[in-house]
This record gives structure tokens, C-alpha cells and sequence, in this order.
């Protein structure tokens, strides 16, 4: 891989790169563990077992369940990335404008 000189470029550059560095950290990370409990399954095979046989089954409330994701209802209108399903805790960018005076439906998606 050439080198690159960080200190020669934009701003723009430099966030376009450290994206591209994130999503090849997440994309190794994954490829990682997957190869890794191939690699356990393969050894715990050998030796006659599974790995449910040797590391249990996971237990606890949200076993064999899956969580459901609630649809956002509101949203931020200052970063639309930011929202809230109106379920669970209010966010603090929503709790701020509340108190300032602002109605919850002024938010509504």
C-alpha cells in the first residue's frame, strides 16, 4: 500500500478517508469473527462436540426472541438523522426544545 500524507489534504479528504477507514475496520472485524467461530466450530467438532454443547444456549428474557424495532415518529428538524420512536426515554435534543416551548407534534415525521 503507497503512503499516504495526511498532511496534504482537505478537510473533505481527510473525513471521506476516515470513513473509508471505519467501514474497513467494521468489514475486518466481521470477517474476523466469522472466521473465528468457524475455526471453534470446526475444534469443537473434532473433539465430538457442538458449541451450544459447550457454551450453553444463551439464556435470559431475550432468548429465542427477537427485539422489534419501533418506526421513528419524530425527528429533529436541525439533523433529520435524529429521532425518536416516542417510545422509552426522550432525547435531549427533544427534551431541550420542550422546554423552551415547543409541542411535541412540531417534531412529528
Amino acid at each position: 500500500m503507497a503512503g499516504i500524507n495526511v498532511d496534504k489534504m482537505s478537510l473533505k479528504e481527510l473525513v471521506d478517508l476516515e470513513a473509508k477507514v471505519k467501514k474497513a475496520i467494521a468489514s475486518a472485524r466481521d470477517r474476523e469473527r466469522s472466521d473465528l467461530k468457524k475455526k471453534m466450530a470446526d475444534l469443537a467438532e473434532t473433539h465430538g462436540f457442538s458449541v451450544s454443547e459447550l457454551f450453553g444456549a444463551p439464556r435470559g428474557k431475550s432468548a429465542g426472541r427477537t427485539k422489534s424495532v419501533g418506526v421513528a415518529k419524530y425527528a429533529n428538524p436541525e439533523n433529520r438523522a435524529d429521532t425518536w420512536t416516542g417510545r422509552g426515554r426522550k432525547p435531549n435534543w427533544l427534551v431541550e426544545r420542550l422546554r423552551k416551548g415547543a409541542k411535541l407534534n412540531d417534531f412529528a415525521i
